[in-house]
């Protein structure tokens, strides 16, 4: 068949999205960009929030009606829709109520299951021609009542292990991947679902991550991105110890792989030995990707995180002493229930105060089924924003003043790209992880390939990126 999918959400999701295409792929099926072109749309879906839920079910509604139109008028359109991820895991019963265009629901821990599912629908499908068939002499418009009575749902436990070990159809650049150590979470924060959506932390097999890591260099992967719900307690629950820094060292053995980024690192977990490792291992980027979410001791104990503000403090004196150039990225959260503007004002200086090179601030949003959501003190919007974009405005002028100070620096950077309208490249550095930090814009007539790693002269900045050029001395790594 001809398929589509779309992938929403997290960098997690992504992962799951590749391995289902590398199945679909080996299975013999033809992958399209198209939703109106294929046979079968796969959705895969994020429900992290509000609006990840709405655009999830906006995806979803258009292509019920790129099906409807499809049995109505025979114009392009799939048969059949499949919703996999955190919204199929979530509202099973909500979709095949209200969304009767769905075929298949597959949750989370069933994605492998792919394949199959398809198979069985285009089963369901034959047998249901054939049975019109034969009572009645009209024809069967195609892919009609192509579920037949029953939706397919497969939704396997969440205490089962990590799927893992599948061959990745890549939708990165070539020279970068994530790399998913575990799946769910166990911290249990008062706002969050993903613990009734993805199941407790579970980590995947330390050979098979190698295995993966390896077969991911060999096809020309120079940057892997560790990610997780957490990733500083990888290990915990098959090793009986955090066991991320041996995971980065046999990571960072294999052949190929020349940085290794690390992501969601939760203060409370980042010990030392991390930091010895990051400080001493050339592989691993100076760069750590650690949410916070406030900064008042208050509100992070209504949240139910494991740390405060003088910890917090404490981690980042810590790592900027012992990793002068670290570039530390956090979130933060405004308008949780019960946030004074003492604690807001809290968070406001605590963000003053420490610079940090990358920040992203959201607002609260209330998830059914959370704590939370039912704790008094509920917020109005329109002070979430307000409290939200002061911060924002204040980390600009940091960021601005930062990249005010980069200008003359000499740096490696991998390109991305490039805009040939603009006579540019388009690169990052160790500094920026994808799609979530900003570029270096490399003024240069050379049409340098995806991947490619020079040494630029930082000359300028535009907002958020930096501008920069070859360096005279500049010799390039393919």
């Amino acid at each position: 068949m001809k398929v589509a999918v779309i992938s929403l959400g997290c960098d997690k999701n992504t992962v799951d999205t590749e391995m289902m295409l590398g199945i679909l792929n080996a299975a013999g099926h033809e992958l399209v960009y198209d939703e109106a072109e294929s046979d079968a749309v796969i959705i895969n879906t994020c429900a992290f929030i509000l609006d990840a839920k709405q655009e999830s079910i906006d995806n979803i509604l258009e292509c019920a009606r790129l099906k409807s139109d499809r049995l109505s008028t025979g114009s392009g359109g799939p048969k059949y829709i499949i919703i996999t991820g955190c919204l199929a895991q979530r509202y099973e019963q909500e979709i095949i109520k209200d969304i009767p265009e769905v075929d298949a629901i597959i949750g989370v821990q069933s994605f492998d299951k792919i394949a199959e599912v398809l198979n069985k629908l285009e089963l369901s499908a034959g047998n249901m021609k054939a049975t019109k068939s034969s009572v009645s002499e009209e024809p069967v418009p195609d892919g009609a009542d192509s579920k037949g009575d029953e939706i397919i749902a497969d939704l396997a436990p969440l205490s089962e292990a990590p799927i893992s070990g599948h061959k990745r159809l890549l939708t990165t650049p070539t020279h970068y991947a994530y790399l998913k150590i575990a799946e769910g979470c166990s911290k249990g924060c008062t706002y969050c679902i993903i613990p009734s959506m993805r199941g407790k932390y579970r980590s995947v097999d330390m050979q098979t991550l190698i295995t993966e890591a390896t077969d991911l260099a060999d096809r020309g992967v120079k940057e892997l991105i560790l990610v997780a719900q957490e990733t500083t307690v990888y290990g915990v629950d098959l090793y009986g110890k955090k066991s991320i820094t041996e995971l980065i060292k046999n990571l960072a053995a294999i052949e190929g792989i020349e940085y290794i980024r690390l992501m969601y690192c939760y203060p409370e977990e980042i010990t030392d030995e991390l930091i010895d490792l990051m400080k001493n291992e050339p592989k691993l980027c100076h760069y750590i990707d650690m949410p916070i979410q406030h900064a008042s001791d208050r509100v992070l104990k209504r949240m139910g995180r494991r740390t405060n503000e003088a910890e917090i403090r404490g981690l980042i004196a810590k790592l900027r002493t012992e990793i002068p150039d670290i570039c530390i990225r956090t979130t933060l959260m405004t308008g949780f229930p019960g946030e004074k503007h003492s604690d807001y004002k809290t968070m406001y200086e605590f963000v003053r105060d420490l610079r940090f090179d990358r920040l992203g601030v959201f607002t609260y949003s209330p998830e059914e089924g959370t704590v939370a959501a039912s704790m008094k003190g509920q917020l109005p919007g329109f002070i979430k924003k307000i409290r939200k974009d002061r911060i924002m405005k204040l980390q600009q002028n940091i960021v601005f003043e930062t990249n005010r100070a980069m200008v003359g620096r000499l740096m490696d950077v991998i390109i991305q790209g490039r805009i040939p309208e603009d006579d540019v490249a388009v690169a990052r550095s160790y500094r920026d992880a994808p799609d979530v930090d900003g570029n270096i814009y490399v003024e240069t007539d050379v049409d340098y390939i995806s991947g490619t790693v020079i040494k630029v002269k930082i000359t300028g900045f535009r907002d958020y990126d930096l501008v920069a050029v070859p360096a005279c001395d500049n010799e390039e790594r393919q």
